[in-house]
């Protein structure tokens, strides 16, 4: 893998080439085929990753067998680096939402990284305090807040996070569906399309098998506020 690569990720943006070098000389690089999981909740946390290109879910089985979406991880993303976190173990499922290109590292590797580029340490601590805030946001949401709220929050982050502006709107760029949606909102699969038709009858969002467009992010964003019903 050529270090240009890695320039370009902003975690890595500040390296010098001698340290960029080094970490790619290191890399594995992979292509996971959509639908494919790049490693599986429990499996031995052998490597951590980067996603270089394209989208991924993941996923969690609870104790009671309902499956859950914690996150969805986008280009420029470090995931699965367990060893931040003290665990042995993938915490969750990390499954292609579209074709996607990844690097891979030995997990042993981590400890080296983080020594000799004190950058790389202080970025990963940034991105797991995000992923804790993102975690703290969506309890509170799913605690406090009434559904609609939360498919309007859920909607308006992916939205931010993955959308491709088009003529009549914000498009997600990968395959969403309704039972997405109601595993990332913990609702059921009915409420979500009950809700999401009649956006769609308001012209809030336009969607499709597996698509979602935003038409209307300010009505969202009013409706995620509650100043609208």
């Amino acid at each position: 893998m050529d270090r240009s690569i890695l320039r370009n990720v902003p975690l890595f943006a500040t390296m010098s080439d001698a340290q960029l070098d080094r970490l790619t000389a290191q890399a594995a690089v992979r292509r996971i085929p959509q639908g494919d999981a790049v490693f599986e909740q429990g499996d031995a946390a052998k490597a951590f990753y980067l996603l270089l290109h394209g989208r991924l879910k993941v996923t969690q089985v609870t104790r009671d067998g309902q499956q859950i979406i914690v996150r969805v991880v986008h280009p420029g993303d470090l995931f699965g680096f367990t060893r931040a976190l003290s665990r042995p173990d993938y915490p969750g499922t990390a499954t292609a939402a579209v074709d996607s290109l990844v690097a891979a590292w030995p997990t042993e590797s981590w400890d080296r990284f983080v020594e000799e580029n004190p950058h790389l340490a202080m970025n990963a601590i940034r991105t797991i305090g995000q992923r804790l805030d993102e975690a703290h946001t969506r309890i509170r949401e799913m605690s406090t807040e009434e559904v609609v709220r939360r498919v309007a929050h859920v909607v308006l982050r992916l939205a931010e996070q993955a959308g491709t502006q088009e003529d009549d709107g914000l498009r997600i760029d990968f395959p969403i569906s309704r039972r997405d949606i109601a595993e990332m909102t913990g609702t059921t699969l009915h409420t979500v399309s009950r809700i999401l038709s009649a956006w769609e009858a308001r012209g809030l969002v336009e969607g499709g098998r597996q698509k979602l467009l935003v038409r209307d992010v300010a009505g969202l964003t009013r409706l995620a506020e509650g100043g609208d019903t």
